[in-house]
């Protein structure tokens, strides 16, 4: 059985579900279900047969913007809110002065207006996959326009017939594709070098994840050595480490009710470094916010040239957590986070970051504690806790990013399988992935533990941020021209002045190496590993199964030599086009076939939503005798699929019952449910051999070792469906695969 998509006559998107004849030919159809049941095609028009609805973003009030808002300001805020506590403490600089001062102010002004307001709260937040962000929406969202050749990666390029009809989907004007477009499809290494572009970025993203809460409590936390000379280091490490743990351990309460107790905290926070920032530049330097004149920039390099560049590591730091804002969109919606980010997360950090520079433009030998010594002595206590309270929040919107960006990676299959849990009703991106935030929790302690709160963490820090922004925007330029249509020469000028801004930073912070920046590079080789392996392991038992799967022939041969007994059985297979080499295996060793057979794939697509009449397709297996049929579920990536097992399978039924063309075959649905229903699930153990040299070696390795394991340690394909065991079997089956 084929399923296909085109367009049909006026206009209308037609689903056609397609069958070989006896002939072994494809047969034409009316699109109806007739009586006589010699027509092998089934057409859906879904202008005539459904109510045909477009499919529009989630509607949210004023009240539910709001609210989101100030739910925002602790998911996604709190790395960025929280930067004032180390971008000055970073800068090395001996003998500062007031220019000095001044330019590293308007350094940071300027990074955070072009970096954060510009970039992404004006520009990349536009680029959701249907309310979703992050590197793998924007990979999603280009899939879905380009048709990516076969077998250059796993998933497979789909659009549904309702997406098709989606306004805001895409901003194209013009129904030929670019020539960005025309060269992506015809060439299989750009796509695979876009695959691993992203790969590498979500993996960053990972590592982000991991170095932001170390660096946020180790910062928060230090303020206290100022107080008491018996506090050492080993003591500021201990008690972070306990708070790291805390923080982890809470995540599986969700991120609805985290926010609401992590939000309050942060608005005191944005509240506390506004106001004392105010202070400051009233005592200290009136006239701080002069610093928004460029040329003071040019002054900083021209008076400390090589040494004033080393410090963009630092400088770097004001936007860390910038990222957050769209890798998190999915937790909230696009108007909350830019509402959130408009009127009180980009006004605070500004006179925050100047009240720093005023105090430090007069207080110059203070540059290393220079967040806790610009705080008015009678509130250190009050802004201790607070700082420590806020930075426990910063480590939220990353790890929050995490669990939104594997959840993407595993539909697109791109990762393992692992445990995705909904933590809210009400909004379908919030999640958890407790396998992942343990992973990440490990990573962080190890981190701080490790470096015992050194600058190298920082330079960690540095590198993750300004690898995935860089990414970012290579991507975002594509999506410019190939989905919004915009003119090469703007997608030019966005890419080049972007590309010049970000790339002078990474020239720092590459500096710094061997001084922790190799940090965020060891934890994506970690990912990557997991995923490539993942990657190349899928597709290699893909093509073993494509190569070896049952022909409409020889299916009707084995049901033939089959006892057939009463009831119902759901035979669960990746193969959505053909039936898998493992049904010739089950059908030879148990000698006898339900009397109703129906071949079941969960389909998980790079898309955000499937309307419920697209979930269920149903057709049947015209060259066999009848009861056997195929079934194709479809999911998309932010769609719940934790379906209880005999709701799943009841829902199935409803839809095959619905393609009945017979009042016979009808009865013998009927009869067969009645008789009871089992499912069996395939369990292939996929075994390499061959390949010559090391690469050979190498790709033996992956098969039978890395993709094995993570096949054995992960959940299986239909896990959330919690079938009931007793009318469950597995059936297990070794593909042997030949490298070349």
């Amino acid at each position: 059985m084929d399923m296909e998509r085109r367009a049909g006559e006026n206009g209308d998107v037609v689903l056609e579900i397609n069958s070989p004849g006896a002939d072994g030919h494809q047969q034409g159809g009316d699109g109806g279900a007739n009586g006589g049941g010699d027509a092998a095609r089934r057409t859906l028009s879904f202008s005539q047969a459904y109510k045909m609805r477009h499919r529009t973003p989630q509607a949210f009030t004023v009240s539910q913007t709001l609210l989101l808002s100030f739910q925002s300001l602790g998911i996604v805020y709190g790395d960025l809110g929280t930067s004032p506590l180390y971008v000055f403490p970073s800068v090395v600089l001996p003998g500062a002065g007031e220019r000095d001062f001044l330019g590293i102010l308007s350094l940071i002004l300027w990074t955070l207006t072009l970096m954060s307001l510009v970039k992404y709260v004006l520009i990349v937040l536009r680029a959701d996959d249907h309310g979703e962000g992050g590197t793998f929406a924007l990979y999603s969202l280009l899939r879905q326009h380009v048709s990516f050749k076969t077998g250059s990666t796993p998933a497979q390029v789909t659009r549904l017939p309702s997406d098709l009809q989606l306004r805001f989907h895409g901003k194209k004007r013009r129904p030929e594709p670019s020539r960005v477009q025309r060269f992506l499809e015809g060439s299989a290494a750009a796509q695979s070098v876009l695959t691993y572009v992203v790969l590498v970025g979500t993996s960053m993203v990972m590592g982000d994840g991991a170095l932001t809460p170390a660096i946020s409590v180790l910062s928060a936390v230090q303020g206290i050595q100022s107080r008491s000379p018996k506090i050492e280091q080993k003591h500021v490490v201990m008690l972070s480490v306990v708070i790291l743990l805390l923080l982890f351990l809470f995540q599986r309460m969700g991120t609805s009710r985290v926010s609401f107790s992590f939000s309050p905290i942060m608005l005191v926070w944005f509240a506390s470094i506004a106001m004392i920032g105010l202070y400051n530049i009233v005592v200290y330097y009136p006239p701080v916010l002069k610093a928004l004149n460029p040329y003071y920039i040019y002054c900083y390099f021209a008076r400390n040239g090589a040494v004033g560049w080393e410090q963009l590591g630092a400088v770097i730091l004001c936007i860390t957590g910038a990222e957050a804002m769209f890798a998190d969109l999915g937790h909230f919606n696009k108007r909350s986070i830019q509402v959130a980010f408009s009127t009180v997360v980009y006004p605070s950090l500004i006179l925050a970051y100047s009240g720093q520079a005023a105090y430090l433009i007069k207080n110059p030998d203070h540059l290393s504690t220079a967040f806790y010594s610009s705080i008015p002595g009678p509130l250190f206590w009050p802004m201790f806790v607070v700082s420590t309270l806020a930075a426990i929040v910063a480590s939220q919107s990353l790890i929050s990013a995490s669990f939104s960006i594997i959840r993407q990676s595993i539909v697109l299959d791109y990762f393992p399988r692992a445990t995705v849990k909904h933590t809210s009703d009400k909004y379908e991106g919030q999640v958890y992935c407790p396998e992942v935030n343990y992973l990440l929790m490990v990573f962080c302690v190890l981190i701080t533990i490790g470096f015992q709160g050194g600058p190298e963490i920082g330079h960690a820090f540095g590198v993750a941020v300004i690898w995935v922004m860089l990414i970012t925007t290579a991507l975002m330029t594509v999506v410019m021209v190939v989905i919004w249509d915009v003119h090469p020469v703007i997608a030019a000028a966005f890419f080049a002045v972007y590309v010049a801004v970000e790339g002078l930073y990474m020239s720092s912070l590459m500096n710094k190496m061997a001084q922790g920046g190799w940090v965020p590079f060891a934890i994506t080789a970690f990912f990557l590993v997991i995923t490539v392996s993942w990657t190349y392991g899928r597709k290699k038992k893909g093509e073993y199964e494509a190569g070896h799967m049952i022909s409409g022939n020889e299916l009707a041969a084995v049901v033939a030599r089959s006892a057939r007994v009463p009831g119902v059985c759901f035979f669960f297979t990746d193969l959505m086009n053909g039936i898998p080499p493992i049904v010739r295996h089950y059908a030879e060793h148990t000698g006898c076939l339900r009397e109703l057979l129906l071949f079941v794939t969960v389909r998980r697509l790079p898309v955000t939503s499937v309307l419920p009449e697209e979930r269920f397709l149903v057709a049947s297996e015209e060259e066999v005798p009848p009861g056997v049929y195929r079934s194709v579920v479809q999911y998309g990536y932010m769609d719940k699929q934790d379906m209880e097992g005999e709701e799943f399978l009841e829902s199935v039924l409803a839809a095959l019952k619905e393609v009945a063309r017979t009042a016979e075959e009808a009865a013998m649905m009927d009869r067969a449910c009645r008789s009871g229903v089992s499912v069996v699930i395939g369990r292939t153990i996929l075994t390499a051999s061959g390949g010559k040299h090391v690469h050979g070696w190498f790709r033996r390795f992956v098969v039978n070792h890395m993709y094995r394991f993570l096949q054995k340690n992960f959940n299986s394909g239909v896990s959330n469906l919690k079938l009931d065991h007793e009318k469950t079997m597995q059936v297990g089956m070794r593909y042997s695969v030949k490298l070349d």
